[in-house]
C-alpha cells in the first residue's frame, strides 16, 4: 500500500486490503517449494507492479492471480467481489490444466494469455512480474526444470517485455536467465564489475559532474544520475569492445522537465564537450514501437574513454522503465481520469485497436499481428515454434501505404509480408510493388519509412509462389502461404513469373487466338521474341473453336476482337490490302520521299525534324530522338519538315507489365476499343518477373493517342506505357 500510494497518493486501498483478505485466506495452509507460505508470491508480485506505479485495478488481479487456479476461489466469485475488469485479468493469467490439454497446456496457456492482453495489455504486465518473481526464487527447482523455465523465459517472456516497453522487468529477468543458462560467462561478467567497483577513482562520476556543471551555468534544470549497465550489457559490450575500460561500466543519465530541454542539454554538451556524433540518436521525434523516448549520444574524454548519455523527461524516464504498466489504466474514458477507482468497471470492449504503430500502445501493430496469425495456427506445435520465431525478431518498421496508411512489420520484412499484413489471404493475387514510387520486386526488403504501394492482379485463380517462403518473414505470411500450397500441392507456380501454363504471358510467344480471346503459348526462357507482322484475316465470328487450331503459329491471330461498334480493322472475308496510312509530312525539299522513322515514330503534335538518306528520302524524327543527337554529330544537315492536314498516324508503343493470364488478351482489347489497329507486337522473355510488349499501331487520329495510352495502363497488371525510343546504332 505503501508502494502504491508513493505512486497514486489519492488511490482507494479498500480493494487492495479485500483483495488481500481473499488471497491470505484461499491460500493459507498453501506453501512455495522454498518452504514460505504461498501467500508471499502474490505479495512479491503485487509489489513489482507496484513500485513500477501500476494502477489499483492492476494490484488487486495481481493478488489474486494464482486463488482460481490453486484454491477453491470461482472467477464467478471474483466477479461479485471485485467486479468484471478484475475477474478478465485473473481469468488472462490462470494457467489451463494439464488434465485437459496434456503437452499442449503451456503453448496454450500462452495463446489464452495472448488473446486475452489483446484486450487489455495489463493481463501480460502480471504475467511478467509474476515470472520475475518465479525466477528470483528458482533456486529450489531441479537443475533441468530451472533451464526449461529459463529457456521459455528468454524466448517469450523476455521479448514481450521489450515489446510492452517495461525495460526494469526485462533487464531483471535477461541477468536471472543468463546465470542459469550460461553460469560461466555470467560468473566472468560478475569479476569484471567486482574488479571495476574496486578500483580507485570512478570515470563516470567524473564525467557526470562536469555535466552538471555545464548544465549549471546554462540554467537548464535538470538531474544527473549514474546508470549502472546490467550483467547481460556489460557482457555485450565486452564481447564487441573487447577490453572494458571504467566508462564501459555504465551511462550517465539526464533528467529534465521539459521536451524543449532536452535538446538544450544536448546543445550544452555538443558545444562544451568532445560528441561522438556516430552515437547520436533521437528517439524523441521518432519514439521506438515500444513507447520509448530518448535522446542518445555519446561524449569522448581527453583520455579516449567514451561516455554514453541518455537524455530525456522524468515522464518519458517513467515510461522508458514500466513501459505499458506506467500508463495507468488504459482504457479509461478519458486521458485525464484518474486510473485508480476502475476496480469495478466493466471489462474493456475486445479488439479495441487504433491503426498504427505507435498511435495505440494498447494495442500495438505487433500484438494485432499476432493475435491475426495465431488464429490460423490451430497446431499447438506450430503456434509455439512460431510465436518464438516471431519473437526473436525484435525490432520494428512502418511502412506506409499510398493512402496515408501505415503497417507494422519486423524489421527485415519484404514486399510479400507487407502484402499479407494489408490483404490477408487475397494477397495470393499479388503481381509486384512500387516502393517510395520505384517498381520493386516482391522480395525487396523494406526500410522504416518507405511507401509501399501493391499492384494485385484481377484474376481470382492466383495463386502464391513456393518462393515467397524464402522472402516471407511474418508468421502471417508463412502461415497464409503454407496453407495455400498443402491444400493445393500442385500448385505454387509464380503468378508474377509466367510461363507455366498455356495461356499465361511468357517469354517469347506464339500467338493463338480462340473465337472470342487471344492467348499466348509459352515458349522456353530462352527463346527469341517472336515479332508478329500484320497480314490480317477475316474477322473474327463466334462459335466453337478449331481444335486443330488450337497452337497454330497464325500471327493474325494478334489481331485484337473487334470492339462493339467499331469497323473492323479489314474486310471481311478478304486479303489484306497493302497502304500506306501515315500523317502528311510537308517537307522543305520538292519531289522528296518521306519517310516518318520507325525509332521514335513520330505523330501529330510531335516536334519533328528531317534527315536525307540514300535514295534522296527524308526520314523525319522527333526532336528529342537520339538519332537526331547522333546524326548531328556526325554532320548531317537537317532539313525543314512540319505535319501536314492528315491525322492518321503510325506510332510505336512499349507497354511494360507483370505477367498474369489473359494479359494478352486483355492489352489488344484495350487497343481495340480504341479503334486503334495492331500492324506489329513484340513480345520479349520475362525479366525479374516483367514482360515488356512492344506494339506499332495504326490510329486513326493522332488526337486518340493520350486516351490509348491511358487505356493500355488501366490494364490491370500494367505499369507503365511509353512511346518507343531505339538507341542509334553506333559505327
Amino acid at each position: 500500500m505503501e508502494a502504491h500510494r508513493a505512486h497514486h497518493p489519492d488511490a482507494d486501498l479498500e480493494p487492495l486490503r479485500r483483495a488481500y483478505v481473499l488471497a491470505e485466506s484461499s491460500h493459507r495452509g498453501q506453501m512455495r517449494k522454498s518452504g514460505e507460505p504461498y501467500i508471499t508470491h502474490p505479495l512479491a508480485v503485487t509489489l513489482i507492479l507496484a513500485e513500477l506505479g501500476a494502477e489499483t485495478t492492476t494490484l488487486t488481479a495481481s493478488l489474486l492471480h494464482d486463488t482460481v487456479e490453486d484454491t477453491e476461489v470461482t472467477l464467478d466469485q471474483v466477479r461479485e467481489q471485485f467486479g468484471e475488469e478484475v475477474r478478465y485479468l485473473v481469468d488472462g493469467v490462470t494457467k489451463l490444466e494439464k488434465v485437459d490439454y496434456g503437452a499442449a497446456a503451456e503453448p496454450e496457456t500462452f495463446r489464452k494469455m495472448l488473446v486475452a492482453t489483446g484486450n487489455d495489455v495489463r493481463v501480460m504486465s502480471i504475467k511478467l512480474a509474476d515470472r520475475l518473481h518465479n525466477m528470483r526464487t528458482l533456486g529450489v527447482m531441479r537443475p533441468e526444470k530451472q533451464e526449461r523455465i529459463a529457456k521459455v523465459t528468454r524466448d517469450v517472456l523476455i521479448p514481450l517485455a521489450e515489446r510492452l516497453g517495461v525495460q526494469a522487468l526485462k533487464t531483471e529477468l535477461e541477468d536471472l536467465v543468463f546465470a542459469i543458462l550460461r553460469p560461466e560467462e555470467y560468473e566472468h561478467t560478475r569479476e569484471l564489475i567486482a574488479e571495476n567497483a574496486a578500483r580507485p577513482g570512478d570515470p563516470l562520476a567524473e564525467v557526470a559532474d562536469e555535466v552538471r556543471g555545464v548544465l549549471r551555468e546554462s540554467g537548464i534544470p535538470a538531474e544527473v544520475l549514474i546508470r549502472p549497465r546490467h550483467f547481460v550489457s556489460v557482457h555485450r559490450v565486452a564481447r564487441k569492445r573487447g577490453q572494458l575500460r571504467g566508462t564501459d561500466f555504465g551511462r550517465l543519465l539526464v533528467l529534465v522537465n521539459e521536451d524543449a530541454d532536452c535538446y538544450g542539454v544536448l546543445g550544452e554538451l555538443h558545444t562544451c564537450m568532445t560528441p561522438v556524433v556516430s552515437e547520436f540518436k533521437d528517439f524523441i521525434a521518432v519514439p521506438k514501437f515500444n513507447l520509448y523516448q530518448s535522446l542518445h549520444t555519446a561524449v569522448a574524454r581527453p583520455d579516449g574513454q567514451v561516455v554514453e548519455v541518455l537524455i530525456r523527461t522524468h515522464q518519458m524516464h517513467k515510461v522508458a522503465e514500466a513501459g505499458v504498466v506506467a500508463l495507468g489504466n488504459p482504457y479509461a474514458p478519458a486521458a485525464d481520469t484518474p486510473a485508480s477507482d476502475t476496480a469495478t468497471a466493466d471489462a474493456p470492449s475486445p479488439g479495441a485497436s487504433a491503426d498504427g504503430e505507435r498511435v495505440d500502445p494498447t494495442r500495438p501493430g505487433w500484438l494485432s499481428r499476432l493475435l491475426d496469425w495465431q488464429q490460423a495456427a490451430p497446431d499447438p506445435d506450430t503456434f509455439w515454434s512460431t510465436l518464438r520465431e516471431d519473437l526473436a525478431q525484435d525490432r520494428e518498421i512502418t511502412v506506409f501505404r499510398p493512402d496515408g496508411g501505415a503497417l507494422g512489420l519486423p524489421e527485415g520484412a519484404t514486399c510479400v509480408d507487407a502484402a499479407y499484413a494489408q490483404y490477408g489471404e487475397d494477397a495470393h493475387a499479388c503481381i509486384g510493388a512500387r516502393v517510395n514510387g520505384r517498381l520493386a520486386t516482391l522480395s525487396t526488403v523494406l526500410r522504416d519509412g518507405d511507401t509501399v504501394q501493391l499492384l494485385m492482379g484481377q484474376d481470382p485463380a492466383s495463386e502464391p509462389s513456393r518462393e515467397w517462403l524464402e522472402h516471407a518473414h511474418t508468421p502471417a505470411a508463412r502461415i497464409a502461404i503454407q496453407r495455400w500450397l498443402a491444400t493445393h500441392p500442385a500448385g505454387g507456380t509464380d503468378p508474377a513469373q509466367p510461363g507455366e501454363s498455356d495461356d499465361t504471358c511468357a517469354g517469347g510467344v506464339q500467338v493463338t487466338a480462340g473465337p472470342s480471346e487471344v492467348t499466348a503459348e509459352p515458349r522456353t526462357a530462352s527463346s527469341r521474341a517472336t515479332e508478329v507482322p500484320s497480314p490480317a484475316p477475316a474477322a473474327t465470328t463466334a462459335g466453337p473453336a478449331d481444335p486443330s487450331a488450337s497452337r497454330s503459329a497464325d500471327p493474325s491471330a494478334l489481331r485484337p476482337p473487334v470492339a462493339p461498334g467499331a469497323a473492323p480493322a479489314h474486310p471481311a472475308g478478304g486479303a489484306h490490302t497493302p497502304r500506306s496510312r501515315r500523317a502528311d509530312v510537308l517537307v522543305d525539299r520538292p519531289g522528296a520521299a518521306v519517310r516518318l522513322a520507325g525509332c521514335c515514330t513520330p505523330v501529330p503534335p510531335d516536334e519533328i525534324t528531317g534527315f536525307a538518306v540514300r535514295g534522296g528520302v527524308v526520314t523525319v524524327h522527333r526532336v528529342e530522338c537520339a538519332a537526331v543527337a547522333h546524326m548531328k554529330s556526325r554532320g548531317r544537315a537537317e532539313i525543314g519538315v512540319c505535319w501536314g492536314d492528315t491525322a492518321e498516324c503510325r506510332v510505336s508503343l512499349v507497354a511494360e507489365s507483370f505477367g498474369r493470364p489473359h494479359l494478352l488478351a486483355d492489352l489488344t482489347e484495350a487497343i481495340a476499343v480504341q479503334g486503334v489497329e495492331i500492324v506489329s507486337a513484340t513480345v520479349e522473355p520475362p525479366s525479374q518477373q516483367r514482360v515488356r510488349h512492344t506494339y506499332t499501331l495504326q490510329l486513326p487520329d493522332a488526337a486518340h493517342l493520350p486516351a490509348l495510352m491511358r487505356a493500355m495502363r488501366d490494364v490491370p497488371g500494367v505499369y507503365d506505357v511509353r512511346r518507343a525510343q531505339h538507341q542509334p546504332r553506333t559505327s
